[in-house]
């Protein structure tokens, strides 16, 4: 494979002067693109180049903007089957779940609109007005489960109200950037306004630490996101948004359909290979929540779950995860679990040496004592038994993050007590966790995020507010203060 180059910069692809690295398809192991990181050097051209493009980029009339993100939207959907194609060969997922990622790309640019108009009006106050003003450069620092999706939750609505920015993307798929760049450069996007420097962690750091970044927005892990908190904590003058997954419980009490309920934790725990920052990972069952009946029907629904590479005919359900390397981890947790009296009800198994092809898994983990209050980023579901409603709730509260939480009941009562007493951002009743709007605000609390949400509410840490008294003329008031003669 011919060396890919690592930095769009001023509108063109240069080579990286950085080390040389290289993405693999995680269902054959086969290399997917190669080439050399973006260097401290590199990050600094792009960063000086976003710098150059910010002032006639912020200054641009709204409308303008809105139009070029527009195209960038319809670009997608016209021509997203190379963006789609890029993120099944990287990352994995089933052409279905690629397909739909692009999808949700292309529909964020209406959303931020809308948020936009609605978050950051003009605010009259009588005398007053606020008004709001871009940050600036912002980074954005993207994870690889929705390669495309979720730096473009940043990068749209930091654009539309006026930043420049430059884009670190996973390491793990950098062709999927080179789509993206490619659709932005479509639309028209003036060259300058987006820079993108492929790399790892050197990259990553390189761009976090730089002095010409305004803002900083990470969707990552709770050990990157707290990395950066400290690396900026003398720089209160850059913004920082973190959103950095969880340990998400689903607690299911008092459901009739347990069918239904079962098909909601498959939804909640597997979709992408239970590579969500919103999965379940924690299932709570009560012992009114229908016994071994519910988990006799979901046993059932999950070895139903087809897995395969991207290309199988039919489509699968669920592809790999990430790398071999995280199938692995997976395989070492779950020894872990069992050696600690966990109970496989379903077990994870690897399907093909040297893939991340793997089983979806569900553990009883209820005589495991002390158990770690971490992210298993796989589909590998722990279910605790709990004998009420007040122990289902002590046990979802039990860790030191708070991203998402679902009720699965028909008790309406409970899902009141339930919304008001769950640690979460996110907190959904009888539907998948996975499950999230993009009209509504998406992040966590605790260990999962920093109190600034994305979604529809990124509109809020794209921008600052400006608060300005105002009069056409000066003048001297008709009322004066005692003791001044003017």
């Amino acid at each position: 494979m011919s060396e890919r180059p690592g930095v769009w910069v001023e509108g063109r692809w240069l080579p990286g002067g950085g080390e040389a690295f290289s993405s693999l398809d995680p269902s054959t192991g086969e290399e997917a693109w190669s080439g050399r990181a973006a260097s401290a050097q590199d990050v600094d051209r792009a960063v000086t180049a976003a710098r150059r493009a910010f002032p006639a980029w912020s200054r641009r009339p709204l409308e303008e903007r809105a139009e070029i993100l527009r195209a960038f939207a319809a670009r997608l959907r016209d021509a997203g089957d190379g963006l789609a194609a890029a993120i099944s060969r990287e990352v994995g997922k089933p052409p279905w779940e690629a397909r739909a990622e692009v999808g949700l790309m292309a529909a964020k640019v209406e959303v931020s609109i809308d948020a936009h108009r609605h978050r950051c009006a003009d605010i009259p106050g009588g005398a007053a007005v606020t008004r709001f003003r871009p940050h600036g450069v912002v980074a954005i620092l993207g994870p690889f489960n929705y390669p495309g999706h979720l730096p473009n939750g940043h990068l749209v609505p930091a654009l539309l109200a006026g930043n420049t920015a430059v884009l670190k993307q996973s390491e793990l798929a950098p062709s999927v950037a080179e789509e993206v760049v490619a659709a932005w450069a479509a639309a028209g996007l003036p060259p300058g306004v987006l820079g993108v420097c492929q790399g790892g962690r050197a990259t990553g750091a390189a761009l976090a630490a730089h002095p010409g970044i305004d803002g900083l927005f990470l969707t990552g892990s709770v050990r990157t996101g707290l990395a950066l908190r400290r690396l900026l904590a003398e720089r209160p003058q850059t913004i920082l948004a973190l959103e950095m997954g969880g340990n998400n419980p689903l607690v299911v009490h008092d459901v009739r359909d347990l069918r239904a309920a079962a098909y909601v934790t498959v939804l909640s725990a597997y979709p992408t290979a239970g590579q969500r920052c919103s999965a379940a990972r924690r299932l709570i069952v009560t012992e009114g929540a229908g016994g071994d009946a519910f988990l006799d029907e979901l046993v059932a629904m999950i070895g139903r779950i087809s897995v395969g590479p991207p290309g199988t005919v039919p489509e699968p359900f669920m592809g790999p995860v990430i790398t071999s390397e995280a199938a692995a981890a997976l395989l070492r947790t779950q020894e872990n679990l069992l050696q600690r009296g966990a109970r496989a009800l379903v077990a994870l198994r690897r399907l093909a040496p040297g893939t991340g092809l793997v089983t979806p898994a569900l553990l009883d983990v209820t005589a495991v004592p002390d158990r770690a209050d971490e992210e298993i980023f796989g589909p590998l579901l722990q279910l605790v038994r709990v004998p009420d409603p007040d122990a289902a709730i002590e046990e979802a509260n039990r860790t030191a993050f708070g991203l998402s939480a679902g009720l699965l009941s028909d008790d309406a009562g409970l899902w009141r007590r339930f919304w008001v007493e769950a640690r979460a951002g996110v907190v959904n009743w009888n539907r998948p966790l996975t499950g999230a709007s993009s009209r509504a605000a998406f992040g966590g609390v605790g260990l999962s995020g920093n109190h600034r949400p994305g979604a529809y509410l990124a509109a809020d840490y794209c921008s600052y507010p400006v608060a300005s008294m105002e009069a056409p003329r000066v003048e001297i008031p008709a009322e004066t203060p005692p003791g001044l003669a003017p």
